[in-house]
């Protein structure tokens, strides 16, 4: 009798490379996140010393949304030259633009040895996370719904964006790992440990980009390549280019409340320890993450609009609810709380590679994609953790937060209504 040799069966093509997408954006972003982590807890202190306590938290947050200023350019410059030359070539270009600077925030001297220099070199190096992340995505996005298969693509898309709380939740570990060495240690210097392991991050993220094949789509495009994608973008598809921004307003704010205000609103005003704040961020972050997977999948079968609209409603009756339970400072309930919201913020990001792609022509994709993800990003989560700060601290009141979560909610909820469906049965 011939025996059988087991063999494994490798994984299909597409689905590594959308694998590998999902890797990479996990350490972009977790780049991104430890430093919207370190503004909530440590910047303050470190780099604003010579303000009062609640002063430097604000001034920190403003650091954060510095970032987010550089976000469309970072959009327009990835999406030219990714509708130009490749998306893979940006996607390793802005992994190494994402890792110097998160490096550079992790030796940066303090407030109290170099004076104003400090914060000044912190907003640098903040402008130069805000231009990666404005390409980061784009080239994740369409690397994976580009070589998903027929009527899968809200599915191979979703790998890129679970990136962000996969990212959200490598942070959030990291930090309550290094919490470990004691306050004092910490405030010190192990705080600057997340930032430096961060080179390991992006050795293992350029090994695995620069073993990915260009996307088919962007191969096929040989010949019809937009000369000026950008331009071609906002000629032909402004109502998109409107709409699409605005619907991302909402998920960036209300995602940034929950991902960097949440954590400085229950340790300083709340009075709940750091590691029970950093466990309700976590558990929160893997609903998010499992909220994503099911409603790309979702939207594969239903079209992307209706989910996204019941995404869109639920943030706007749950901010109410959702901080009237934070402020039990009951774990349980902040962690229903955290919860319910994330199912709402998967709902309207599990969807959106797909979407987005969907809504410009291959040629000029990159671009369009890119610059109103980094636009709606802007409007939405910029300065979202210094508004909600500003109005707590002025109000007294976490209600005044809520009300600027539904606000937000509105705007997208109109965008949603306005967006044309884009999702086809089975991919046609």
């Amino acid at each position: 009798m011939r025996i059988r040799r087991w063999r494994r069966v490798p994984a299909r093509p597409a689905q590594a490379r959308a694998l590998a997408s999902a890797v990479g954006t996990t350490i972009e972003w977790y780049d991104y996140f430890i430093y919207s982590t370190a503004a909530a807890l440590v910047f303050g202190p470190q780099f604003f010393s010579s303000l009062p306590p609640s002063w430097g938290t604000l001034a920190s947050f403003a650091t954060l949304g510095v970032g987010f200023v550089a976000r469309p350019v970072g959009g327009i410059l990835w999406g030219h030259f990714g509708d130009r030359v490749g998306r893979k070539a940006m996607l390793v270009a802005s992994l190494l633009l994402m890792g110097v600077a998160t490096v550079g925030v992790g030796l940066l001297p303090t407030y109290g040895q170099i004076g104003i220099a400090a914060p000044l070199l912190l907003v640098v190096l903040r402008l130069l996370q805000g231009l990666s992340a404005g390409g980061e995505w784009g080239g994740a996005a369409l690397m994976a719904v580009e070589h998903a298969p027929a009527g899968q693509r809200g599915r191979y898309g979703s790998y890129a964006q679970i990136g962000v709380p996969a990212g959200l939740i490598l942070a959030q570990v990291v930090f309550a790992l290094v919490g470990l060495v004691g306050e004092e240690q910490f405030a010190a210097w192990g705080w600057r440990l997340p930032f430096l392991f961060s080179i390991v991050l992006v050795g293992v993220g350029l090994f695995i980009r620069l073993r990915v094949e260009e996307s088919p789509v962007f191969r096929a495009l040989r010949h019809d390549r937009a000369r000026l994608p950008m331009v071609d973008v906002f000629r032909e598809r402004p109502r998109e280019v409107v709409t699409a921004s605005l619907s991302f307003v909402a998920n960036n704010a209300i995602g940034y409340v929950f991902l960097a205000y949440l954590l400085s609103y229950g340790t300083s005003v709340l009075g709940v320890d750091r590691t029970t704040m950093l466990v309700v961020v976590i558990v929160g972050s893997v609903s998010w993450l499992v909220s994503i997977m099911l409603s790309a999948q979702w939207s594969d079968l239903v079209g992307r609009r209706p989910v996204y609209l019941y995404g869109s409603v639920l943030l706007v009756v749950w901010p109410v609810p959702f901080f009237l339970l934070v402020d039990t400072r009951s774990t349980a309930l902040m962690i229903v709380a955290v919860v319910v919201l994330t199912v709402a913020l998967g709902a309207t990001y599990g969807p959106q590679s797909a979407l987005f792609a969907e809504m410009f022509e291959p040629r000029y994709r990159y671009s369009g994609a890119s610059f109103s993800y980094a636009a709606g990003a802007v409007l939405g989560g910029g300065f979202a953790p210094l508004v909600a700060t500003a109005l707590q601290t002025s109000t007294g009141t976490s209600l005044a937060v809520s009300g600027y979560m539904v606000l937000t909610a509105l705007v997208s909820l109109g965008a949603v209504l306005a967006v044309r469906e884009t999702w086809r049965p089975q991919g046609t």
